[in-house]
């Protein structure tokens, strides 16, 4: 290659490389933009009308009233619950309704469990085309008094049941570019609280799943998967008998939720479309500004507020 070739190739490739900045540099302004536009006039609800809906944790509290809600809007829902007392009065709350809702039991972190769960769901009512991890628990107490058993529950209820419930129901999404994926995190999956270490580990790895899980198939370059949509969920204090003991200094500005009053947020985000959300909405923005601080910034305000979770008594 000649001088005049080299100088030739080297202004092409900045000219190239020049023209690439500004095109993404429109992208990210017009997304900018678009997103900003969103925040005022939000997106209209999709229709869940017909979807088959598999919500775990649905014999009682968010899992119960996201269940009867997703109901009413026509919905068929797949009541999961290792306890059937409670998943069958779901489920008889759902028909009461005039709503179409089946029942089945099964340990969500028994991984063949799960697979003949499928097999079951797929014989009796369909493929599934929404999923809403929602089971969870929370032991409530310092680490060191922590017990081995407790630890490892949590982490196999409230992360690896997640894993084995994609990997079961996913593969159909995928196939026909049609579905969502809901996730319960927390707040304790956002900022670190006491007394919940082992489940702000689990809260903050369903976080980390979604979003990995998301640019695995947005970065698929086989398939196009835009169809399948994903929503993590971040609620603060819901009064669904989890939270023992709670604490807060300021009831007015840091409500406990009911657990009606937190699905129907949970239902709104999912029919938006919405990526993620916290309940209530304002911590959401209150988190990202905070993070843009030095770390002992926040701090002083999370002192201020002076809310958590006690030791379980």
């Amino acid at each position: 290659m000649t001088d005049e070739q080299g100088i030739a190739m080297k202004v092409y490739n900045g000219f190239s490389l020049a023209l690439e900045i500004l095109v993404l540099y429109i992208k990210m302004t017009l997304t900018w933009f678009h997103c900003l536009y969103q925040f005022f006039v939000p997106p209209e609800p999709k229709s869940v009308k017909g979807e088959i809906i598999l919500i775990t944790g649905a014999g009682h509290g968010m899992g119960r009233e996201t269940a009867l809600r997703f109901g009413k809007l026509g919905g068929i829902i797949v009541c999961v619950d290792i306890n059937p007392t409670g998943n069958q009065e779901t489920v008889d709350m759902i028909t009461e309704q005039k709503g179409k809702a089946h029942r089945y039991e099964c340990d969500v972190t028994d991984r063949e469990a799960i697979a003949v769960l499928a097999e079951n769901i797929r014989r009796e009512v369909g493929e599934v085309t929404m999923l809403v991890n929602n089971a969870g628990i929370m032991p409530c107490k310092p680490l060191l008094q922590t017990s081995e058993k407790e630890i490892r529950t949590s982490f196999e209820v409230n992360i690896i049941a997640h894993l084995w419930l994609l990997q079961t129901f996913l593969p159909s999404m995928m196939e026909r570019n049609h579905g969502h994926i809901v996730a319960m995190s927390s707040m304790a999956g956002v900022v670190g609280l006491r007394n919940l270490v082992p489940y702000c580990a689990t809260k903050f790895a369903v976080r980390g799943l979604m979003e990995a899980l998301h640019e695995e198939l947005r970065e698929d370059k086989t398939k196009d998967y835009s169809g399948i949509k994903f929503t993590v969920i971040c609620p603060y204090i819901v009064d669904t008998g989890l939270c023992k003991n709670p604490k807060v200094k300021f009831p007015t500005l840091m409500k406990i939720l009911t657990p009606q009053e937190a699905s129907d947020q949970i239902v709104d985000a999912v029919r938006r479309n919405y990526n993620e959300i916290t309940i209530p909405s304002s911590l959401y923005y209150i988190n990202l500004i905070c993070r843009v601080f030095p770390k002992q910034v926040p701090l002083y305000l999370k002192d201020f507020l002076d809310s958590g979770l006690e030791a379980d008594p």
